[in-house]
């Protein structure tokens, strides 16, 4: 009879933190991102050829085509060895931000790293890409 009373005890204390639980209120949906209102002039910049040892930098512009300013909140670069520059103050409608990418060359063979740009209330950050080839300098002629 104790265990029959206990389970009774249980299953009410049971119902009573299930009845507690407030279905109707969803959980806090995120903010829908804003549509992107803007253009970049590339996201992709092929340097080529780049000589060891002489930084190769290359700026990306982005023009607001919507009716309200934006603002560049961050860039990144996806490594130590380039260095990324944005403009911080609000880029408004009709005028043009820019971001500018300087990768040091200083190692020889074939490059692609990124740039990773995030915008005030934009949900998913814009990816700009450099590539290229260092090349090491000629050996000199030994004078033997």
């Amino acid at each position: 009879m104790k265990t029959f009373a206990s389970l009774i005890l249980v299953l009410f204390f049971g119902l009573q933190f299930v009845a507690a639980q407030d279905p109707a209120t969803p959980a806090a949906a995120p903010a829908p991102a804003k549509e992107k209102k803007f253009t970049w002039n590339e996201t992709v910049h092929d340097f080529g050829k780049v000589p060891q040892n002489n930084p190769a930098p290359v700026t990306f512009t982005v023009k607001n085509n919507g009716t309200e300013p934006i603002l560049m909140t961050a860039a990144k670069s996806s490594c130590g060895c380039t260095v990324a520059e944005y403009t911080k103050e609000p880029i408004k409608p009709g005028e043009s931000g820019i971001v500018k990418a300087t990768y040091n060359a200083a190692h020889a063979g074939a490059f692609t790293k990124t740039v990773t740009v995030t915008f005030d209330g934009y949900g998913s950050p814009d990816v700009l890409t450099i590539k290229g080839v260092v090349e090491a300098p000629a050996p000199e002629p030994s004078t033997n």
